[in-house]
């Protein structure tokens, strides 16, 4: 039985954190699609093509890991691709909140899918991509949570 997952989000940019847990997640499938959400009601600071060659390059050494855009609801991508598990990584219990009404939205949608959630490294729980912009946007140094790659994504942004 071939275990296809998603990994859903808007990776904006996609930091260490995230990198952590998707090489958590991709241990359990042997599968797993990194979907890049479009996202577009939050402004996002990179373009989608922009997040998505990022997560591409972070990614790169993960073998059953594979990266894509989506513009859909995450039901109908989620059975697009052939997925049967949602993984997520939930840092707070903000996060968990958050994420346990996507499960009840999700399940509703789509009964057959299932949801995981993972906790990044300890060294992770603080980090997010909404900080690590205002960090980088306000003249921060913000190179010690993103790749080195995403940090001279970030800086070509300030400028």
């Amino acid at each position: 039985m071939h275990r296809k997952a998603l990994f859903p989000g808007t990776f904006d940019p996609i930091t260490l954190g995230h990198a952590d847990l998707i090489a958590r997640a991709a241990r359990l499938f042997d599968e797993l699609v990194v979907a890049v959400a479009e996202s577009p009601r939050k402004n996002t600071l990179f373009s989608l093509q922009e997040r998505v060659g990022m997560a591409r390059e972070v990614l790169a050494a993960l073998p059953n890991v594979h990266v894509e855009g989506f513009s859909t609801l995450l039901t109908a991508y989620a059975h697009a691709q052939g997925a049967s598990v949602i993984a997520r990584g939930v840092r707070t219990v903000a996060d968990f909140e958050y994420e346990m009404q996507m499960v009840g939205i999700n399940r509703t949608l789509n009964p057959a899918l299932e949801v995981i959630f993972l906790t990044p490294d300890p060294k992770y729980h603080f980090v997010s991509s909404t900080h690590v912009r205002e960090i980088t946007l306000h003249g921060g140094d913000a190179s010690s949570f993103v790749a080195p790659q995403v940090w001279q994504a970030l800086l070509s942004k300030r400028s």
